[in-house]
C-alpha cells in the first residue's frame, strides 16, 4: 500500500459552504455536499508551507453509480476567482490513500482540478467484490468524470491510481488529452509497499480515538512527525456510530481479515500469483492502446528500478520519463515540483 494516512470524515449538508455561505451550482447528474470545516481545515498551514498565499475554494462532490454506490471526490475551484470552472487537470490516487493526498500539490498547481476517491478508499463506496484493480476501477470512473469534467483531461494517475488512469484512457480516449503516471508500471504491485505497513493494517482496525491511531502509526515508524501523521490519520479515518475511530479505505479491513485467517490468506497469495501476469499484460495492452502524450514521473527512491525504466522507454519509445528526487508518494514528497512539472504539462495540451 502507498500510505497508512490519508481521508476525512463526511457529513453532508447540501448548498452550503462549510461557512454557511451558499455554492456554486452542482455539477450535473452528481450532488454536491460539503463537509465540517476541519476537513480543509489543514490547506493554510500546508499552503504557508510551501509560499502560497492563494488558498483555492475547495467542496467535495458525489456521483452515483448505477449499482447504487457512489463516487466522491474533491473538487478545487479557481484561487483568484473563488469560482468553481471545469477542472483542468483530474488526479487520482495509489492504494490506501485517498483525494486529500494531492492537496499539496494542488495548492502548487495553482488551477481547477479534481481530485477523485477511488472506489473502496475515502468517501467513495466500497466494492463487494473487493476487487481494486485498473480495469475495474476504470470502468467505475468512466461512469461518473463525464459528470464532473465537461472536457477531456488531463488524467494524473499515482500508483494505483496510474493503471487505473492508463485503463482508462484507453477505453475511453474521449476522456483524456493527456496521460501522467506516477511512479508505477504494469508488473509492479500498487499493494506492496513496505513491510512494517503490511503489519500495520494487519493489525486493529478499530481505535478508541485518533490519538491512539497516531500514536500507533508513529511506533512502526509511518507517518513522519506527530503533526504529519495527526493530519494523515485524521483524513484517512471516521469516528463511527460507537465512538470508535476506524479506517476509511476497505484495503485496511480486507489485510485485518487476511490477517486472522492463515488459509484464506494463503489462497489470497495464490490468487495474486496467478494473476500477476495477467494483470501486467493487460497494463502493457491499456498503455499500449493509449493514443494521447504519456508522461512517466518517477521518484528516483520509489517503486521503478533503472531496469524498470528501461523496459518502460523499451515498449513506449514516444512517452516521456522524468525522475524527481522523492520515494513512491511524489505527491507527499516534492509536491511543489510536481505541481510545477504538471502545471506545464497542462498548459502544453491546450
Amino acid at each position: 500500500m502507498d500510505a497508512a494516512f490519508r481521508g476525512h470524515d463526511a457529513h453532508p449538508t447540501d448548498g452550503i459552504r462549510e461557512n454557511g455561505s451558499t455554492i456554486a451550482p452542482s455539477p450535473r447528474g452528481c450532488r454536491v455536499t460539503t463537509t465540517p470545516f476541519d476537513e480543509f481545515s489543514f490547506l493554510p498551514a500546508q499552503a504557508a508551507g510551501i509560499g502560497v498565499t492563494a488558498i483555492p475554494p475547495v467542496r467535495r462532490v458525489t456521483a452515483p453509480l448505477p449499482d447504487g454506490r457512489t463516487v466522491s471526490a474533491l473538487q478545487y475551484g479557481d484561487p483568484a476567482t473563488g469560482e468553481f470552472p471545469p477542472p483542468a487537470v483530474t488526479l487520482l490516487h495509489g492504494a490506501g490513500l485517498n483525494a486529500h493526498t494531492w492537496d499539496t500539490t494542488v495548492l502548487a498547481l495553482g488551477l481547477p482540478a479534481l481530485a477523485v476517491d477511488l472506489p473502496g478508499h475515502g468517501d467513495s463506496s466500497w466494492r463487494a467484490d473487493g476487487a481494486y484493480t485498473g480495469r475495474v476501477l476504470a470502468a467505475d470512473l468512466a461512469a461518473v468524470l463525464p459528470v464532473w469534467a465537461a472536457s477531456p483531461q488531463v488524467l494524473v494517475g499515482q500508483s494505483l491510481g496510474g493503471l487505473t488512469a492508463a485503463a482508462l484512457t484507453a477505453a475511453h480516449p474521449e476522456l483524456v488529452r493527456r496521460l501522467i503516471v506516477v511512479d508505477i508500471s504494469p508488473g509492479l504491485d500498487p499493494n506492496g509497499g513496505a513491510s512494517q505497513i503490511r503489519a500495520f493494517f494487519a493489525g486493529p482496525t478499530d481505535w478508541a480515538s485518533r490519538e491512539e491511531l497516531v500514536d500507533r502509526a508513529l511506533s512502526f515508524g509511518l507517518g513522519g512527525s506527530r503533526e504529519a501523521a495527526t493530519r494523515g490519520v485524521f483524513l484517512n479515518s471516521r469516528v463511527r456510530e460507537d465512538g470508535r475511530v476506524e479506517w476509511k479505505h476497505h484495503l485496511a479491513h480486507l489485510a485485518h481479515l487476511l490477517a486472522a485467517d492463515r488459509a484464506a490468506a494463503a489462497a489470497a497469495d495464490s490468487a495474486a500469483s496467478a494473476s500477476a501476469g495477467v494483470l501486467s499484460a493487460a497494463g502493457w495492452d491499456d498503455l499500449a492502446a493509449v493514443a494521447v502524450p504519456v508522461t512517466l514521473i518517477r521518484g528516483d527512491r520509489g517503486y521503478l528500478t533503472p531496469a524498470d525504466v528501461d523496459e518502460y522507454r523499451r515498449r513506449l519509445p514516444a512517452a516521456e520519463v522524468i525522475t524527481v528526487a522523492a520515494g513512491h508518494n511524489v505527491q507527499e514528497d516534492q509536491p511543489v515540483e510536481l505541481g510545477g512539472l504538471l502545471a506545464a504539462r497542462v498548459h502544453d495540451a491546450g
